[in-house]
């Protein structure tokens, strides 16, 4: 089980992507029931950003259209769940947040790792998240697509 962040979808979409056959072959999983993942809600929003500068960068057409697309598939698809409006997320999520000064986003998806017992799946190691590795690793179940 895995929960996602902003930017292994990101990856997944890309075609060009460093990573994207990882990021493929994790949602073929996912795609196949093979493996169930986990979003926090507040991640479909920052996917949608995204994804509309991705698909600009691209030279995709309608490229609002195609990130409203993409949103509302991982939203309704059989094998992710959506997790959004608890408590205990919240206060988890923030407490990370006050520790190890991450973005809040990334904060989510370690909170959400720890309530589902998932790991916690990103791109890369990010220069924030490189200061504080060893707690990272220590207190999470976290991989990066740039180790597979």
């Amino acid at each position: 089980m895995y929960v996602l962040d902003t930017s292994v979808i990101i990856e997944y979409i890309d075609t060009n992507g460093r990573f994207h056959k990882i990021a493929s072959n994790i949602f073929s999983e996912i795609n196949n029931g093979k493996t169930l993942a986990f979003i926090p809600h507040v991640i479909l929003a920052e996917t949608y950003y995204v994804a509309v500068r991705i698909y600009n960068q691209l030279g995709l057409s309608d490229s609002d259209k195609r990130a409203e697309n993409l949103v509302s598939w991982l939203y309704s698809h059989p094998f992710i769940e959506i997790i959004n409006k608890t408590l205990d997320l919240a206060i988890k999520a923030g407490k990370i947040k006050r520790e190890l000064k991450l973005a809040l986003t990334d904060c989510y998806v370690l909170a959400v790792s720890k309530i589902k017992n998932a790991v916690a799946l990103f791109r890369k190691r990010e220069r924030e998240m490189l200061r504080v590795i060893n707690v990272l690793t220590r207190k999470f179940n976290i991989q990066f697509l740039e180790d597979f």
